[in-house]
Order: structure tokens, then sequence, then C-alpha cells
């Protein structure tokens, strides 16, 4: 009988961690959920049993992420999947924005995913297997999104450090995919989730309809199910060569083809210029 995969799941109570979490628990995953709280996971999912490991987690204290895996190991034997989920999107244009919320979005979402991926790397190492989803956005890959600059730029950074993670941690038989979500239908661009800037410039005009239509038109109309986002990458975990990078969602291949498009046209409009600099 196949052993199934203990998967550790970050920002799991909420939003596509939430149904991540939920949809392995059915299907008998041996799950290690973290969430700021332990009240939130056990509320959604029971308290701790062989298959699941309920984790209060401060993402931002690398010595609280290698507490957490440790446990997860200690209590399971192992672990085989790991999914960085874990992050909140902070609108607000790049002169409204602090360089204190700058840097607290980067705490969560870029630095929170590395602390878990140097603190998970010796154990995937020594068995010489294991699988991490980074969780970007489709903002991560493409950022002309008036208000969302660094919201954006954050997930650019997981999708940087993922394709280098994918080369670094191949020869050990690890995979590492940076997968894009297109817009899902959870409470991620609800108030309680996103954050608004503190301090807002009216001249900036687009920014606010862009913060408005996400928040008021958007939120609630999303064309993505989380609960087959789910399903995508439980089969993405099964697969022996899985892509580096994914695209989740209908209608992420428009954002693709659009930046595909719109560098190639900016590289042949200005290629003389380009190619000015040669010796």
């Amino acid at each position: 009988m196949e052993t199934k995969k203990v998967w550790f799941v970050t920002g799991a109570s909420k939003g596509l961690g939430f149904e991540l979490v939920k949809k392995l628990l059915s299907e008998g995953f041996r799950v290690a959920a973290t969430s700021r709280t332990v009240a939130s996971l056990t509320n959604s999912f029971g308290e701790t049993s062989e298959n699941f490991l309920p984790l209060a987690m401060n993402i931002t204290d690398n010595e609280d992420v290698k507490l957490s895996l440790a446990k997860t190991v200690e209590h399971f034997g192992n672990v085989d999947v790991i999914v960085n989920n874990a992050g909140y999107g902070q609108l607000g244009t790049l002169e409204e924005l602090t360089d204190k919320e700058a840097k607290a979005n980067f705490e969560v979402n870029v630095f929170g995913s590395l602390n878990v991926i140097r603190n998970a790397m010796p154990y995937l190492r020594e068995q010489q297997s294991g699988n991490i989803f980074n969780i970007s956005s489709i903002g991560g890959y493409a950022g002309n999104f008036p208000g969302w600059g660094i919201y954006c730029s954050t997930k650019f950074a997981v999708a940087g450090f993922t394709e280098a993670l994918a080369e670094e941690a191949r020869p050990f038989g690890i995979h590492a995919t940076v997968v894009y979500p297109g817009y899902f239908r959870t409470d991620f661009l609800t108030q309680d989730s996103a954050k608004i800037p503190a301090r807002s410039i009216e001249a900036y005009e687009s920014a606010r309809n862009s913060e408005q239509a996400h928040l008021n038109e958007i939120n609630g109309n999303q064309p993505n199910d989380p609960v087959k986002a789910a399903d995508a990458l439980i089969a993405l975990s099964k697969e022996q060569n899985p892509p580096v990078h994914f695209l989740l969602g209908i209608e992420t291949h428009e954002f693709l083809n659009h930046k595909i498009n719109a560098i190639t046209n900016d590289a042949k409009a200005w290629e003389h210029l380009t190619n000015s600099t040669a010796i």
C-alpha cells in the first residue's frame, strides 16, 4: 500500500491554502498546516492526529520556521512537499507606501518563503526527493497594475529565486515550481486581507481606480475555483518531471501572451540602440 506523502503548507487558514489542506486530508495525505494561530486551523480541520499537525508559526521568524519543520518531521517521520503559500496583497503606489509598509510585504511574501526553503532543504536533500511549490501570482509575471507595484515585486522575487532553486535542487532529486495563480474566488481581495496604504495621494487616479476595481468589482467574481487549484497542485506533485513555471487558472495565458508581445515589440523597436554598444 502506497504511503501518502507528507505536505507542509503555509498560510493554511484561508484561501488557496485552506482549500489545499482540506482536499489533502480528504484524500488521505498527511499534512502539517501553519498559520499565525493554531485555533484558526483546529477550528477548521480538527485537532492533531496521525494525519494532521496544526502549527502556529511566525513565517518571518527563521527559528520559529525551523522549529515547525522539525516538529513536522518528528511527528510524521519525514516531509515531502512544501507549499509556500503564506502572503498578502499590499496596495498603494510606490510613492504612497512607506518604507515600513514595503518592507513588511517583502518580509512575509519573500523572506518568509526563504525561511521555509532554507529549513526544509536539509530534510529533502537527505532523502534525495521532494517538491517545493512557491506560490507567486500572475502579478509576479506581469507587473503593469497601478497601485500593486510592491506586491507584484514581491511575487517577481518569488519567481526569480524559484528559477535558481530549481537548478540548485535538481541534483538532489528535488523539484521546485513557481506557481502563477490568476484570479481565484478566495478572500484575497477582501478588506480584511488586502492592505491599503496608510497615506493616499489624490493625484494617483489610475491606482485608485485599479484598487477599487479589484476590491469592489473583481472580488467575489473571480473566474477560478480554488478547490480545482488544489487538485492541480496535487496532480503536479505526482509528476516525475513537474514544470519550473506553472500558470494556474483561466485567463493567465492572456497575461503571458501580452507580456511576451510587449517585450518582443520593445526589443524590435529599439534593437538599433541595443546593439549600438558593441566594441
